[in-house]
């Protein structure tokens, strides 16, 4: 399901019009996205919870010249851990 047939099925399950669940969809996306950079998380019970985690630097290799070593920088990715019921859910089905 992508984000336009996710704005559909809300659209038609909460009887409002497809423009509104596309801006609700993406006022969800922004304050997720606000909360995380300000190093806080999201958690919504039984769905799940999102943060971001710094992933350490490491040396790496270039592919291209495999003896060439190179520096790859700490970084900050989001991270998902899913919550019970959508663990149940799934083991369900």
């Amino acid at each position: 399901m992508n984000k336009a047939e996710l704005a559909q099925a809300l659209s038609e399950k909460l009887n409002v019009s497809k423009r509104e669940a596309e801006d609700m969809i993406n006022a969800f996306v922004d304050l997720t996205i606000a909360t995380l950079k300000k190093g806080d998380e999201v958690v919504l019970t039984g769905f799940g919870a999102f943060s971001a985690k710094t992933r350490a630097a490491r040396t790496g290799v270039n592919p291209q010249k495999p003896t060439e070593k190179i520096q790859i920088p700490a970084v900050k990715v989001p991270k998902f851990k899913a919550g019970k019921a959508l663990k149940d859910a799934l083991k369900a089905s």
